[in-house]
C-alpha cells in the first residue's frame, strides 16, 4: 500500500511513548489499554502499517474483534487511514473468523462431520433442536431457558473435549451438549458457538491447517481480547505461539463484563505476562476530566496509574438521591437533571448524553418518560427496535444515510455500500454478472428513495427485493433475516413504530439530536459528553446473593459506566439504597471536597 496516510497518523503517537512503542513493535505485543486511552488509533494506524510494510500481497492481516459493531468502527477507522476491505484483509468476530476462514472452506477435508450443505442455526431453530435434545436425555429437564444458558456456559468453558474435566465435571451437561450438537447435525445446522469450538478442534488436528492459515495471515490482530473467551484465547495459542503468527492484541482486564458469555480476563492477564510476548500499558485518559479519572479509580476498586491527558479538563462528579418509583425517578432525571447538565455545557447537545442502567427493563423505565414529553431518543440495549450488532441492519443503516444526503457529501460513498454488500452476501456473489446485477438493481433502488422523510416501510420495500434473495442463499444470514422481518413487522403500518421515517433509522439531520439509551454492556466502547447512571442501588448493581466473583465483573460494569463520560457523569440512586460503588465514590468526593 503506498497511500501514506497511516504514516501522517503515527505522527501524532509520537507524543505518547508509549502508544509509540507499541507502534514500533516487531513481535508478538499486548497493548493494556485503559479507558479512553486511544487504543482504537493505535490498534488501527498500527495495522494499517502492518499490511503497507510487514506483510506483502498477496498476503494479509486478520482482525478479530467482539462484535459486528466493534468490527464496523475499526473498518470505518481504516478506510480514513486508506485501508478499503479486500480480500487481503478479514476484520470480524471470531465467529465469523471460524465459518468464514476454516470451516467454510475446510470442512471436508478436515472431517469436521459437518452435513456438506449446513446451515446456521437461527434462534427458533437452535431452541426446537435444544429442546428435542432436552427432551430425549433428561428425564425432567424444568426450566429450558435457564438449562439452556448452564448448558452454554458449559460448553465454552470445556473447549477440549478430549480432556478428563469435559465429562467428570458434569456428566449431565456434556450428555446434553453432545445430544444438542447432535440434533442440531441431524437437522443439518451448527450454531454460533460451534463455530469457534469446531475451528479450535480442527486447527489442534491437522497441522497443514495451521500453515494453511500462516500463509494467508501471517499477522493476527485481536481487539478487546479480554472479552472473547476460552475457544478464542486457545486458537490464538495454537496459530500465534506454536506456529508462528505474528500477534498483536489490544484490551483491557478492568473492562471485562462479559462473564456469561464465557469471557475470562485472566487469559489477556496471563498473556501479557509471557516472557515472549512486549506487553504496553497505556495510561493517559483522552476522554475524561481529572475528576472523572480519579473517580474511576475508586469505582474500580483497585490501585491504576490513570490520568487525564489534559491536565487541565477538571470534569464533574455527581451524586442524585431521587426519592420515588422508577417511573419518578426517570421524569426527574429527563426533566430537570438532563436540561442543567446541558446549560452547564452550552456546547453540548442531546446527542452527547446518554442514559445507562443495569438492566433493559429499567430503560423501559426511561423510555416510557422520554415518549411522555417528546424527548427523541435511541436505545442500543436489548429492548432496542432491533440489535445493534446485526450486520444487514448495519449495512440498511448505511444506505439509509446515503440516501438522507450520503449520495452528495460522500458519507458514505456508494462504493462503501457495495463493498460491504458484497462481504455481507458474498456466497450469492460469485460471478461477475451477479455481483453487476446487484450493482445495478441497488443503486436503481436507492436512487429512487432519497428522502429522509420517506416512511421507513416504504423504503424498504424496493430494498427487500434487492437483498432478500441474496441473503437466503447465504449459509449464516438466517438469523440476520429473522432481525430483519422482526423490525419490517414494527414499523409496518400496523405496527408499534409505523410513523418511523428514514431519517430516523440513518440518525441522520435532526434525528442525530437525540438521547441514548443503553445498558452498562451495551455502552462498552462507546463515549458521550454527559453520562447519567441509573438506577445505581443496592441489589441492582451489584445484584442481591452474587457470588466474588459476580460482584467483581458488576464493579468492572460500573467502571465502564464511570469511563464513558467526557465531562460529566451523574450518579442517580434511590436514598437510603444506594449501591456500595456510589457510596466509595461519595466518600471520595466528600474527602476531595
Amino acid at each position: 500500500m503506498s497511500d501514506p496516510t497511516y504514516r501522517k497518523a503515527a505522527e501524532g503517537l509520537k507524543a505518547n511513548p508509549r502508544q509509540w512503542e507499541a507502534y514500533e513493535s516487531q513481535g508478538h505485543c499486548i497493548v493494556l489499554a485503559g479507558p479512553g486511552s486511544g487504543k482504537t488509533k493505535t490498534l488501527t494506524t498500527k495495522l494499517a502499517r502492518m499490511l503497507a510494510e510487514d506483510v506483502h500481497e498477496p498476503r494479509g492481516v486478520a482482525c478479530i474483534t467482539f462484535n459486528n459493531e466493534c468490527a464496523k468502527e475499526l473498518e470505518d477507522r481504516l478506510a480514513k487511514l486508506g485501508v478499503e476491505p479486500s480480500g487481503r484483509v478479514f476484520i470480524g468476530t471470531v465467529h465469523s473468523f471460524s465459518l468464514t476462514q476454516i470451516i467454510l472452506p475446510y470442512a471436508k477435508v478436515a472431517g469436521m462431520g459437518l452435513p456438506d450443505e449446513f446451515e446456521v442455526a437461527g434462534r427458533a431453530e437452535r431452541a426446537e433442536a435444544f429442546e428435542a435434545a432436552a427432551n430425549r436425555t433428561l428425564d425432567e429437564p424444568g426450566d429450558l431457558a435457564a438449562l439452556d444458558t448452564r448448558m452454554s456456559q458449559y460448553r465454552r468453558r470445556h473447549v477440549d473435549r478430549n480432556s478428563e474435566t469435559w465429562r467428570d465435571t458434569d456428566p449431565d451437561l456434556a450428555a446434553l451438549t453432545e445430544a444438542f450438537e447432535a440434533e442440531l447435525r441431524r437437522r443439518g445446522m451448527i450454531d454460533f458457538d460451534d463455530m469457534p469450538l469446531l475451528a479450535y478442534r480442527a486447527l489442534t488436528a491437522h497441522a497443514w491447517l495451521r500453515q494453511a492459515l500462516l500463509a494467508k495471515f501471517p499477522v493476527l490482530v485481536v481487539d478487546e481480547y479480554q472479552d472473547l473467551g476460552i475457544a478464542l484465547h486457545r486458537i490464538v495459542m495454537t496459530l500465534c505461539f506454536a506456529t508462528g503468527i505474528r500477534l498483536f492484541a489490544v484490551g483491557d482486564v478492568d473492562q471485562s463484563i462479559y462473564g456469561f458469555t464465557g469471557a475470562r480476563p485472566e487469559l489477556l492477564r496471563r498473556l501479557s505476562e509471557r516472557e515472549d510476548v512486549q506487553t504496553v500499558r497505556l495510561r493517559l485518559n483522552y476522554r475524561s476530566g481529572n475528576a472523572i479519572v480519579a473517580a474511576s479509580r475508586v469505582a474500580l476498586g483497585e490501585d491504576r496509574d490513570y490520568a487525564a491527558a489534559d491536565a487541565d479538563a477538571r470534569g464533574l462528579v455527581f451524586v442524585h438521591p431521587v426519592g420515588g418509583p422508577h417511573e419518578r425517578q426517570a421524569e426527574f432525571l429527563l426533566q430537570q437533571l438532563v436540561p442543567e447538565a446541558l446549560a452547564r455545557c452550552p456546547e453540548l447537545g442531546l446527542g452527547d448524553v446518554a442514559v445507562l442502567y443495569p438492566a433493559a427493563w429499567l430503560g423501559d423505565k426511561v423510555a416510557d418518560a422520554a415518549r411522555a414529553i417528546g424527548l427523541p431518543m435511541v436505545r442500543t440495549d436489548g429492548n432496542s427496535l432491533y440489535p445493534r450488532s446485526s450486520r444487514l441492519m448495519q449495512w440498511l443503516e448505511s444506505c439509509g444515510r446515503w440516501c438522507c444526503g450520503g449520495w452528495r457529501s460522500g458519507d458514505p460513498r456508494f462504493s462503501r455500500l457495495m463493498s460491504d454488500g458484497h462481504r455481507l452476501f458474498a456466497p450469492a456473489l460469485s460471478t461477475d454478472a451477479e455481483r453487476m446485477s446487484f450493482h445495478r438493481s441497488l443503486i436503481d433502488v436507492l436512487w429512487q428513495r432519497r428522502d429522509a422523510g420517506l416512511p421507513v416501510h416504504e423504503w424498504l420495500q424496493g430494498l427487500h427485493a434487492v437483498f432478500e434473495p441474496l441473503a437466503a442463499r447465504c449459509s449464516g444470514m438466517r438469523e440476520e433475516l429473522q432481525v430483519y422481518d422482526r423490525f419490517a413487522n414494527r414499523v409496518a403500518p400496523e405496527g408499534d413504530h409505523a410513523g418511523m421515517s428514514l431519517g430516523e433509522l440513518a440518525g441522520k439531520g435532526q434525528h442525530l439530536q437525540r438521547l441514548t439509551l443503553s445498558t452498562l454492556h451495551s455502552a462498552k466502547g462507546r463515549e458521550f459528553g454527559i453520562v447519567f447512571m441509573f438506577a445505581m442501588d443496592h441489589g441492582r448493581l451489584p445484584r442481591f446473593n452474587e457470588t466474588a466473583r459476580q460482584t467483581e465483573e458488576s464493579r468492572r460494569a460500573f467502571y465502564v459506566g464511570v469511563t464513558r463520560a467526557k465531562f460529566e457523569v451523574h450518579l442517580v440512586h434511590t436514598p437510603g439504597r444506594a449501591s456500595v460503588f456510589v457510596d466509595e465514590i461519595e466518600a471520595h468526593l466528600a474527602e476531595q471536597d
